[in-house]
């Protein structure tokens, strides 16, 4: 596993960012890179975004799966995943998605998506999943847990 991270001091909001790239690379599968950042409310609550770029499909899927779960038991029980560099996702995409929304919900976390592109807004109106999650236009509106604008 090859890793990056950089932290950088905030006001307000976020206190602290920390990017981190995820990469990892089996033969025979994709490599999806997974934006992190860390963000610690004005409540003292710690907020994870996390970005993934590129698929989200049979072949990317276990690794976002396992950042995922890692950020929920590991680092914050409320994860926010911004999917506006996500320009495909399929059903084990989605299926990792409500597993991540039911580890959250295990320990009382929350668990919200933002900035949908437009090809992966398109599958989550067509499956309904964009009423199953809590779905924000940016990532600002989910940190700061205003009432989702997308879902209806």
């Amino acid at each position: 596993m090859n890793g990056k991270t950089e932290l950088v001091a905030f006001d307000s909001l976020k206190q602290y960012q920390a990017t981190v790239s995820f990469e990892r690379s089996v033969r025979g599968s994709s490599v999806i890179h997974i934006e992190q950042k860390t963000y610690t409310t004005q409540d003292g609550n710690t907020v994870i975004v996390l970005t993934p770029a590129g698929r989200l499909d049979i072949s990317t899927v276990w690794q976002f799966r396992l950042k995922l779960q890692e950020s929920i038991s590991k680092l914050s029980r409320h994860v926010i995943v911004n999917l506006g560099q996500v320009n495909f996702i399929d059903s084990s995409g989605l299926t990792s998605l409500v597993a991540g929304m039911r580890d959250a919900d295990k320990v009382k976390g929350s668990f919200r998506i933002c900035n949908l592109h437009p090809e992966a807004k398109l599958v989550f109106e067509i499956t309904m999943m964009d009423t199953v999650f809590e779905i924000f236009e940016t990532e600002e509106e989910a940190l700061e847990g205003r009432s989702p604008s997308i879902a209806s």
